[in-house]
């Protein structure tokens, strides 16, 4: 059993509106030192593979046909054993 964490994100040249909206909260709050919210998702997976590799190809499956938008989004993938 592998566990695989995933973070997805939108790419560098897609507008993030809640970044946007949370990035302008964070100036309100006094808290101007923060120059920049990207907001994302995280998702944790439970995968029974018998390899790292096999476990890193389903999750790589599960992003491009569900957990990711492969036109405005970027994931990365870290598996565990």
């Amino acid at each position: 059993m592998y566990k695989a964490k995933v973070n997805v994100t939108l790419r560098p040249s897609i507008l993030d509106p809640k970044g946007k909206a949370a990035h302008h909260a964070l100036e309100n709050l006094g808290l101007n030192q923060v120059e920049k919210v990207r907001i994302g998702k995280f998702i944790e997976l439970d995968v029974n593979a018998d390899s790292e590799d096999a476990a890193k190809a389903v999750v790589e499956q599960a992003c491009a046909k569900l957990l990711a938008n492969e036109v405005m989004e970027d994931f990365t993938i870290e598996i565990e054993s």
